[in-house]
């Protein structure tokens, strides 16, 4: 059965009557019968044994790289290694994600710590800060005012956040689009810079003092490994290689899963099941996409059941697309290169909203939009 495919972006804001689609009892117990589906086919149970796998190859794949680096010293090819560690720190990520989603561990205690100690010791991003914001991010997916993933920041998602911004950042907006994935290029620091922020700033975060001395322990002993045994060049540009690719990976697995995708009011009435589906994407590719976007390419399935593990997932998709279908839900997916062809045209088209600050008033009026 082929799949609905949104094939532009949807900027176009949805807006569902409360019981639209039948009655309230009705459309809940939509749902309710696909998590019966799901659970009854044992798509809920956990998934240890892969996971530990999947962190015992991780971390030797790591000591592989570290090992290298003691081996290489003082030469160019250690940029090759800061790569390598950048695309490992996003693995980690990915496993520190499902941590704190409750897909590895029954124990929501065990999940924590392990979550905890992934983000902070791994990779050197705030546990607190992530799941404060993955929260609220899928209780409201692309609704406006409520999901962080949507609210302006250098990049903006929605044309009224386009507008009366200074000239520098009316050039970038209008040009957002084509910018997205070099600006990735900084998202790295951004997510260590915002994790430090939020652990020392004034805000509430859980077990501050332990996310404090987790972070330093990590960003500190990693710093100083560095700037200990390369030169000071060399080091510079293997911190920098390997925050690049960090933040280029992590934005480029999470950003197709509901950029261009329709954004619904904050005061909408819309049930779960369809708030959930028709502001997803999922992504096309097998074995190696679910390895290379940790599991986020059925992000479908992931935001109905977010605590499945990841090798349930595929199968989840097969019941939860058939479901879609036989209830007229459009259920979106894509290849990946469409997906970010799809990102970049909304990303475009958002910041036509934004005047450029280098065109000619009178010529600016008969422009077409």
């Amino acid at each position: 059965m082929s799949s609905s495919t949104i094939s532009t972006p949807a900027v176009r804001i949805v807006r569902t009557k409360p019981g639209g689609g039948g009655s309230g009892k009705n459309v809940a117990s939509e749902y309710s019968a696909l998590l019966h589906t799901v659970r009854e086919a044992g798509l809920l149970g956990r998934r240890k044994a892969f996971y530990i796998t999947m962190f015992s190859i991780i971390c030797l794949l790591t000591a592989g790289a570290w090992t290298a680096f003691a081996l290489l010293g003082d030469s160019w090819y250690q940029l090759i290694v800061a790569a390598g560690l950048g695309i490992l720190f996003t693995q980690f990520a990915f496993l520190a994600h499902e941590a704190s989603h409750r897909q590895v561990f029954a124990s929501g205690k065990v999940n924590d710590t392990s979550g905890r100690l992934l983000a902070n010791i791994f990779v050197g991003i705030s546990y607190s800060w992530w799941m404060t914001k993955h929260s609220r991010h899928h209780a409201n997916p692309n609704v406006v005012g409520k999901d962080p993933d949507i609210e302006p920041d250098f990049i903006v998602f929605r044309e009224e956040d386009a507008t009366g911004l200074s000239k520098f950042r009316t050039w970038v907006t209008r040009r957002q689009g084509y910018l997205f994935f070099p600006l990735l290029l900084l998202e790295g620091l951004n997510l260590h810079v915002t994790s430090l922020r939020t652990v020392f700033g004034r805000g509430k975060v859980d077990k501050r003092a332990l996310e404090i001395s987790m972070l330093s322990v990590r960003i500190i002993g990693y710093l100083a490994v560095v700037f200990y045994f390369l030169p000071l060049g060399m080091a510079f540009a293997f911190v920098g290689v390997q925050l690049a690719v960090f933040g280029l990976y992590m934005g480029a697995s999470f950003a197709p899963n509901h950029k261009g995708m329709p954004q619904l009011p904050k005061d909408s009435k819309v049930d779960f099941l369809r708030r959930q589906v028709l502001t997803s994407r999922n992504i096309r590719g097998g074995v190696v996409m679910d390895s290379f976007m940790g599991g986020l390419n059925y992000q479908v399935e992931h935001h109905l059941f977010p605590n499945m593990a990841r090798p349930n997932l595929r199968k989840a998709q097969q019941i939860t697309r058939e479901y879609c279908a036989k209830h007229n839900i459009p259920y979106t997916e894509t290849s990946l290169m469409e997906s970010y062809s799809i990102v970049v045209a909304y990303l475009n088209r958002v910041g036509l909203a934004a005047r450029d600050p280098f065109d000619c008033p009178m010529t600016s009026q008969f422009r077409t939009r």
